[in-house]
């Protein structure tokens, strides 16, 4: 079996942050979600693992490289324009040849893992099976239609009117029939060669698809409430474990992690929590469910339920909630300041009290 993993679209719930990297490469818990996902693939005993990119391919080759460090061998697929899920099997069929594969949303985080699944398509081996996970409205989503068998009767692309709740989710399992399918769909109406026409393709033709209903928590991190929510839900899994160094005034309490290199000076932080590498963080405190990536500095300031990427610098600010600062971006509030000064560039999202 190989893996596909789609990494390319134009990120635009998340700009500015994908005005300048990949949505794929935001950290949760201070991994990039693609790594998440790498991880999952390599989880199942899959070692060949494709990457749709797109126009930010350099950064995620620089990124993810070769794959051995994570035990993956990689192949870069680049998609010149995001013409939909199917068209990302097409343009692969050379690399996928006549493998089985499964197909991973890069921006989908699956915390318990992809193994049941993994293992349902083995021992059934159907053309196609999908994974499914209830919601509250399934308008939003493709909608699966299953049978007490767990065989898809039906794919609806959100449905007005849903005849089921359960929502279909990043991960599918294929065999080369998916190919025959592929060829087979005309574009959406919007354009796109939809896998979902795909899929249908083949429940149409009378191959048989399964469902797997997905128990854990699955997050789809395209938008900034849910990168926010899915960094609580792992940084809630995480251990104490410091490697950097802590000062005796300083007060740490609960699961709180401080990388190598790190540097906690007068400061409070309440777990869980994670200090990247080569952050300093100084006379400041520090609340749950924070992320603070590698060289970041962190002076004079009280954060909580929040990501501040790599280099990202907080100087007196006080309180910051439920926050994303990007890359080497500033936030400050120097002594004796009466007015917010702000530089806020395009598609920016600024709350201020």
């Amino acid at each position: 079996m190989k893996a596909l993993v789609l990494s390319g679209g134009m990120g635009t719930r998340l700009r500015p942050l994908t005005h300048s990297m990949a949505k794929q490469l935001v950290p949760v818990a201070n991994k990039p979600v693609l790594v998440h996902c790498l991880e999952n693939i390599r989880a199942i005993g899959v070692r060949e693992v494709g990457i749709i990119v797109g126009d930010h391919a350099d950064e995620i080759a620089a990124a993810i490289g070769d794959g051995s460090r994570l035990g993956l061998r990689i192949t870069y697929i680049r998609q010149q324009a995001p013409l939909g899920l199917a068209h990302c099997v097409a343009i692969a069929e050379d690399f996928l040849g006549d493998d089985d594969f499964v197909m991973y949303l890069g921006d989908n985080v699956l915390v318990e893992g992809i193994g049941d699944a993994a293992e349902s398509f083995a021992a059934r081996r159907p053309a196609a099976q999908i994974m499914v996970t209830k919601v509250l409205d399934p308008r939003q989503y493709g909608v699966a239609e299953v049978g007490a068998d767990r065989v898809v009767r039906a794919l609806v692309e959100k449905p007005r009117h849903p005849r089921s709740d359960l929502a279909v989710i990043g991960v599918y399992f294929f065999t080369p029939a998916i190919h025959d399918a592929v060829r087979a769909v005309p574009p959406s109406a919007r354009g796109e060669l939809e896998i979902t026409d795909a899929i249908q393709h083949l429940v149409t033709g009378g191959r048989t698809v399964t469902a797997v209903e997905y128990s854990g928590y699955w997050q789809d991190t395209g938008k900034i409430d849910g990168l926010l929510e899915c960094n609580r839900v792992l940084l809630n899994r995480v251990e104490a474990e410091v490697r950097g160094r802590v000062d005796e005034e300083s007060v740490l309490d609960g699961a709180v992690i401080v990388e190598p290199g790190a540097t906690v000076v007068r400061s409070r932080l309440t777990g869980p929590l994670v200090v990247g590498a080569d952050t300093v963080v100084q006379d400041s405190r520090v609340g749950p469910h924070t992320s603070l990536g590698a060289g970041c500095t962190v002076h004079g300031a009280d954060i909580e339920d929040s990501i501040l990427l790599d280099g990202a610098v907080l100087d007196g600010v006080r309180p910051v909630r439920a926050s994303l600062i990007g890359r080497g971006a500033k936030v400050t509030s120097p002594p004796g300041t009466r007015a917010h000064q702000l530089v806020v560039g395009d598609d920016c999202r600024a709350v201020v009290a």
